[in-house]
């Protein structure tokens, strides 16, 4: 593992040897990457709970199912909605650079 995290490390000075302007962008679009990343991960796993809650909500009391699916549905759209956020400001950093 330590081998690969050095390749990684030096094939990365080699990526990012620039000056100026050319630094900025290849760190936006890296920051960009792993941004988009995480905030995918995290909506994946807030989503896998969220419907495993409906799913153990409704197998207890199947009589509350609709309501339960109902509250579902919002609450997937409030996760959903951080990882777009997450994606508009990727986009901005990517294409209208705010530090050039």
């Amino acid at each position: 593992m330590k081998k690969f995290f050095l390749l990684f490390i030096a094939l990365g000075a080699f990526a990012f040897a620039g000056e100026g302007e050319s630094m900025i962008k290849a760190y936006s679009v890296v920051a960009a990457g792993v941004g988009l990343g995480l905030a995918a991960l995290g909506g994946a796993i807030g989503m896998g709970h969220t419907a495993a809650a409906t799913i153990a909500g409704t197998a207890r009391n199947p009589g509350l199912g609709g309501k339960l699916m109902t509250t579902m549905f919002i609450a997937l759209a409030m996760i959903e909605a951080q990882v777009i956020y997450t994606l508009v400001i990727a986009l901005i950093a990517l294409y209208a650079n705010p530090f050039i």
